[in-house]
């Protein structure tokens, strides 16, 4: 997941990245996302086995989405600017069940997603 960020530091989420608590451990701060949508996408839930927190490890349900094809279909997310390493601490801390790939979101913009593996 580490390649050159070709469309920039936009990350879009749907999911645990926009908690507050989630992104002070993961980025430090809470950045400000934007509200927008992703086209042609939809989303699944999937049963993991979560270590990332203290303690012991836990089943918990994770929001994944894959791509559809159809643009009637959307994810609604926020659009987080983050800095290159904020980026790699993204990547880190998404499970190996995610790979981040390049997407245009509804506004024009494209950004980087978790998608499922």
């Amino acid at each position: 997941m580490g390649e050159a960020s070709a469309v920039g530091d936009i990350v879009f989420s749907y999911g645990t990245l926009q908690q507050r608590g989630v992104q002070l451990e993961v980025f430090g701060r809470a950045p400000d996302g934007e509200p927008d949508l992703l086209p042609g996408y939809t989303v699944d839930y999937l049963e993991v086995l979560d270590t990332r927190g203290r303690g012991s490890a836990r089943v918990s349900v994770q929001p994944v989405v894959r791509p559809t094809g159809s643009l009637g279909d959307k994810v609604t997310g926020l659009a987080y600017a983050l800095t290159p390493a904020e980026v790699d601490a993204a990547d880190e801390y998404e499970s190996p069940l995610y790979r981040r790939v390049p997407a245009r979101l509804s506004s024009g913009r494209t950004a980087w997603v978790y998608v499922s593996a």
